[in-house]
């Protein structure tokens, strides 16, 4: 099976590189800058709890495809979406899967209006990892000194099928886990409930999770996920009380270090996935009738963050 991974960042780099660790026929697709990078140094994967690895991984630019590839994982961020579903077009033939590793639901409109609803398949993956300054995908530690690395695929439509049962052997065995789930659309909402309250909680607060807990902050954190469950719910993929037990667990850790994209993009001063996460998602709770007003704040500040970043000449970046 060939595998197109495009993006190299942390989540690309960290699943294409543990794939082509186990063998399998896989290529990156990346932009000029990053492909400079990884010539000189390899990808590197780095940190607690793992051997250092090094590949000298496939590469291939924009306008250098030459040829369909069976399945395509698509790791980039949403502002980098459209540059980067017109630089894999030429992969995509008529067997093709492309499979996104995006957050929310808004990137699969977009990718099946461009190659068609038989060609996407959902996924949810987690891996907590970072870029470092040397452009390599360095694991973070976890309070608890774990690192985590999943996949979960599935049918849109639900169910098991013979295609995806072939490709969840495919990307099995590769030093992550892999969950081929029939209801991957829950999947995907109960991740963007999750991701959705964190970004919105440490965006509003401006501080890690334990850094609101230690100013007395815990109860913001549990408000936010009531909303997020709600509209979770309303749309006919509840959470269950498990998950949100364990949820809530994490959103009032005493010491917590944890940290949303949203929140490190604004601190850095970059532009945000905030209408992609929360704009889209306050939007649907209007549609479903849910009021979710700290949601509607948080989503509003990143309004204000990203415009006034575009205003002052601040262009988002395309490279994956």
């Amino acid at each position: 099976m060939r595998i197109l991974v495009v993006g190299a960042g942390a989540t690309g780099g960290f699943f294409g590189g543990r794939l082509a660790q186990a063998g399998r026929d896989v290529t990156f697709l990346v932009r000029p800058r990053r492909a400079e990078v990884l010539r000189a140094r390899g990808l590197r994967i780095v940190g607690p709890g793992t051997e250092e690895a090094l590949l000298r991984p496939s590469l291939v630019l924009p306008g250098e495809l030459d040829g369909s590839y069976d399945l395509v994982l698509l790791s980039v961020k949403a502002r980098a979406l459209p540059h980067a579903l017109a630089d894999l077009a030429p992969a995509v033939g008529p067997g093709t899967v492309v499979l996104p590793f995006l957050n929310g639901l808004a990137h699969l409109d977009a990718v099946t209006e461009r190659f068609g609803s038989a060609a996407a398949l959902g996924g949810v993956v987690k891996v907590i990892a970072s870029l470092d300054a040397d452009g390599d995908v360095r694991l973070l530690d976890t309070l608890d000194g774990t690192t985590v690395g999943d996949m979960v695929i599935g049918e849109l439509t639900g169910g098991s099928t013979p295609r995806i049962e072939r490709l969840g052997r495919a990307l099995s065995g590769a030093d992550f886990g892999l969950t081929v789930s029939t209801d991957i659309r829950t999947a995907m909402w109960h991740k963007w409930a999750f991701i959705s309250t964190l970004g919105a909680l440490t965006t509003l607060m401006r501080g890690t999770v334990g850094d609101i807990v230690a100013a007395g902050g815990s109860r913001l954190g549990l408000a936010l996920l009531a909303e997020t469950a709600a509209v979770a719910k309303a749309a006919g993929h509840p959470l269950t009380e498990a998950q949100l037990s364990r949820i809530g667990a994490d959103l009032t850790l005493v010491g917590s270090t944890d940290t949303a994209s949203l929140y490190r993009d604004t601190a850095a001063g970059l532009p945000t996935e905030g209408e992609h996460i929360l704009g889209d998602l306050a939007s649907r709770a209007r549609a479903l009738g849910v009021e979710t007003p700290l949601l509607d704040l948080a989503a509003l500040q990143l309004r204000v963050h990203d415009h006034r970043l575009a205003t002052a000449g601040h262009r988002p970046p395309v490279a994956h």
